[in-house]
């Protein structure tokens, strides 16, 4: 079966899955794509399920503009295909806090690069990217990564201007992140304590 005789395969099977209540809802708070069937996270995790990782299906999965197809893209790109600069091309096209979770969540906490672009994006003015870097270094701390000096000052720096931001999911993002980089261990809560001691958040 080619890569497009998926995709269609792909299309058709999310009639059957179509929750119109949950597609309505997402509508009114802003998820916008041409077509969004409103399908669950685990049925879209089950039909992933059926198909190998595929770096071309992946792409032509993400370029539908289709929220199921976007998740599923996530869920079908194989981490070690996928390169930096194409990362950054799909994190400059994520248009939602639900598809910036799922990028995080799925596929971005996995690639070789992920520090590195989850300090770049924290560092951004744009709140989906600095959710996203966020949600991808709760993830790395929550491995056991711990960051350099260097990183760390950077990491406490960019916190406490997300802190001060008027976006309660960028506050919410980076509260999570300062939590897990916390729980790294008892030195690291005594450096978050002391950095951000003004922000009365401990």
């Amino acid at each position: 079966m080619t890569t497009e005789e998926k995709v269609k395969e792909i299309k058709q099977s999310f009639r059957l899955l179509m929750n119109g209540v949950s597609s309505h809802s997402m509508r009114e708070k802003g998820l916008d794509y041409h077509l969004n069937w409103g399908v669950s996270l685990p049925h879209l995790q089950e039909m992933a399920l059926e198909y190998e990782k595929d770096y071309a299906l992946a792409i032509a999965l993400w370029k539908e503009d289709i929220r199921e197809c976007k998740i599923l893209a996530t869920l079908l790109m194989p981490v070690d295909q996928m390169p930096t600069e194409v990362a950054e091309i799909w994190m400059d096209q994520i248009r939602s806090q639900e598809m910036a979770e799922m990028c995080a969540f799925h596929l971005f906490q996995y690639l070789d690069d992920a520090p590195m672009l989850a300090f770049r994006w924290i560092a951004s003015e744009r709140d989906l990217k600095q959710i996203c870097g966020c949600h991808v270094l709760a993830r790395l701390f929550s491995r056991g990564l711990e960051p350099d000096e260097r990183g760390i000052n950077e990491f406490l720096d960019q916190v406490s201007m997300m802190m001060s931001s008027a976006s309660l999911p960028v506050k919410h993002a980076a509260m999570n992140c300062l939590n897990h980089f916390c729980e790294l261990g008892e030195d690291y809560e005594l450096i978050a304590q002391k950095a951000l001691r003004n922000l009365e958040l401990f």
